[in-house]
């Protein structure tokens, strides 16, 4: 992928439709009309590509293999890596919260008009939560009934998990048996990998028509306390997956130029569709890039993008100060500490439906004294945070296949410092 085109059509949409947005002349809003669908037949081309891609990959990845030691260190060295990299995430949004909230100003009057909006808005959220699954039946769906209905569904774990299993009974077959199908989902990949590098080829046009109907409707004026919540949010996610950088550099052996070219694409495709699964190629390609190796881009990265949230922490604490604030409930600093533990654990169980995260949160405000509608307002407030959510966790999901990856890594960097000396 040209980064530096993606880049140019990313800037250009988001310069476009911010005029737009200022005008609001009608007919360079019809003219917006036009161009979104561009976007979004661009990211149903990337996602009619994630489950081929994603079975084809770890099923190679797995099966290719001799013993399962591998892949018992990968599986560990994953698990460990989202885990810290959590707890660093909720480190930061401790130093980085309170501070933030306490510098926010609240009137009386707009703290009653936030509180009105929140209670008005509440029923359908209520409703929401009320739908959500608990740990048993999440655990429970992880083993799918029908595997194909997970994947029309978009369920990616359940489907990893099953192509998992098939992988690993394929190693305790026939080896011609097995060869021929190593042969055949090497050949699936080889095919979607080229599917998927003519959609990407296409990127600065869908990240341009994309970028340009989410900006053109950012006209709307938020108050000045929604604002500053949705600032200071964006801004603490800016910095966390700047913070995650020199993780790659240091323990993922990746110079930072390297890495950086690496995860941007990925990052543009997360900004302009607020989607971590719509960014899996583009990790995958980036990955490859970097010289990982068919493990981690086939098995890491697919596993990363479906539990691993590592912007949680961070919105689920600024989000509660916010709310505590609003409704003048003292959070101390122990109860802080607890919740910042509560997101980290929770984390990886976030339900895969729209605003899953603000969902999940609002049971736990109850026990913090917050009023659970507040999460309402959240909610309201959540389509700019959401896209930069979504970049810090896919920079999250490639720092984890660099820290995995790290011998991979190491060894083509030695490999361009030869060619280089030469």
């Amino acid at each position: 992928m040209r980064v530096h085109r993606v880049v140019i059509g990313l800037l250009a949409g988001l310069i476009a439709g911010s005029i737009v947005a200022a005008s609001s002349n009608p007919t360079t809003l019809r003219v917006v009309g036009f161009v979104a669908p561009v976007g979004e037949l661009w990211v149903n081309a990337i996602r009619m590509t994630i489950v081929p891609l994603v079975v084809s990959l770890l099923f190679v990845a797995v099966a290719e293999r001799e013993t399962s030691e591998g892949l018992g260190r990968i599986g560990a060295a994953t698990v460990v890596t989202f885990f810290g990299l959590l707890i660093f995430a909720a480190i930061v949004a401790l130093l980085l919260g309170p501070p933030l909230i306490a510098d926010m100003k609240l009137t009386t009057q707009a703290a009653a008009a936030l509180r009105f909006t929140a209670t008005a808005e509440a029923g359908p959220n209520a409703a929401k939560v009320g739908q959500l699954v608990g740990l048993g039946a999440w655990v429970t769906s992880l083993v799918p009934a029908n595997v194909v209905k997970a994947a029309a569904d978009g369920a990616l774990l359940p489907v990893i998990v099953f192509t998992f299993l098939f992988a690993l009974a394929a190693r305790h077959i026939e080896q011609s048996l097995r060869n021929a199908l190593v042969a055949f989902f090497g050949a699936l990949a080889n095919v979607t990998t080229m599917i998927v590098d003519w959609i990407i080829a296409l990127a600065p046009i869908g990240v341009f028509a994309l970028v340009l109907a989410a900006a053109s409707k950012m006209g709307v004026a938020l108050a000045g306390a929604m604002a500053y919540y949705v600032l200071a949010i964006s801004a603490a996610l800016v910095l966390f997956a700047l913070l995650m950088y020199p993780i790659a550099t240091v323990f993922g052996r990746i110079p930072l130029g390297w890495f950086t070219r690496g995860v941007l694409p990925a990052q543009a495709v997360a900004l302009s569709s607020s989607s971590s699964l719509a960014s899996l190629p583009a990790l995958v390609e980036g990955g490859r890039a970097l010289g990982m190796s068919t493990p981690i881009t086939g098995f890491v990265l697919p596993l990363s993008v479906s539990v691993f949230k590592v912007a949680t922490p961070i919105t689920w604490l600024i989000g509660t100060l916010f709310l505590a604030k609003l409704y003048g409930v003292a959070v101390s600093t122990t109860s802080l500490v607890t919740f910042a533990i509560t997101a980290v654990a929770l984390s990886l169980t976030i339900p895969g439906v729209p605003q899953g995260a603000q969902l999940l949160l609002a049971p736990l405000l109850v026990s913090y004294g917050i009023p659970p509608e507040g999460v309402a307002l959240l909610i309201a407030a959540d389509t700019i945070p959401d896209l930069f959510g979504t970049m810090t966790n896919v920079t999250g999901d490639l720092v984890v296949a660099a820290v995995v990856a790290r011998q991979d890594v190491a060894e083509l960097v030695d490999e361009a410092a030869s060619s280089s000396d030469a």
